[in-house]
């Protein structure tokens, strides 16, 4: 599978996982993944805007529906690694706005390749744990099926509910990913050169769209 595939599916991916209604918490990890998978696609392929990569309105979804699923403080914390602990509370603040916005639009062009796939749901592994659950899927079209797993954990308390805070796209998880370019850069000029180097990556791709 190429690299374009690659981005296709993960930028569709980022954007998907915050789609459709509120969960609830008796709601089954296997079926949370589905119905926001699903409902995704469907957003993608009626709304023009999307498919061509409109970047106000990704944004927008983004914060609209993808934050509330999501466990970014920890994702950028996995991400960062070991130097997180020790990045103020400004500099963890700006770490998760940069990574955010580089994200965003480093895979938003790939929403124009959204054309007739779909998502298949695969049995849950037994004896997992609630805290880093994970759910694999395949994403079916034209050429070889392209796996696409997510990494969850379950909320505890009021408003209970399963959070994202990882993704594996043919066989590479994001964070994991993330934290080898990531330990480059702080161990190069620390936490104040990782977020200097992403907003100059965010200015470049800001050019680029």
């Amino acid at each position: 599978m190429n690299r374009r595939q690659g981005l296709t599916v993960l930028g569709a991916a980022c954007l998907s996982l915050g789609v459709g209604a509120a969960w609830a918490s008796e709601e089954a990890p296997e079926a949370f993944v589905k119905r926001i998978t699903n409902d995704t696609l469907e957003t993608i392929k009626a709304d023009k805007a999307l498919r061509n990569g409109d970047i106000a309105k990704i944004m927008q979804l983004v914060d609209d529906k993808l934050m509330p699923h999501v466990n970014f403080r920890r994702m950028t914390s996995l991400a960062t690694g070991p130097a997180w602990r020790k990045a103020t509370p400004e500099q963890q603040g700006r770490l998760q706005t940069e990574f955010k916005t580089l994200l965003v639009r480093t895979y938003a062009g790939a929403l124009s390749q959204v054309s007739d796939q779909v998502v298949v749901v695969k049995p849950l592994r037994a004896g997992q744990e609630d805290k880093n659950l994970v759910v694999n899927t395949e994403v079916r079209g034209k050429g070889d099926p392209i796996q696409l797993d997510y990494r969850l954990e379950k909320t505890p308390g009021q408003g209970a509910g399963w959070m994202i805070f990882d993704l594996n796209v043919l066989g590479v998880w994001l964070i994991e990913n993330y934290r080898t370019q990531f330990t480059k850069e702080i161990n190069a000029g620390g936490i104040d050169a990782l977020i200097a180097s992403l907003v100059a990556r965010n200015k470049t791709n800001a050019k680029a769209s």
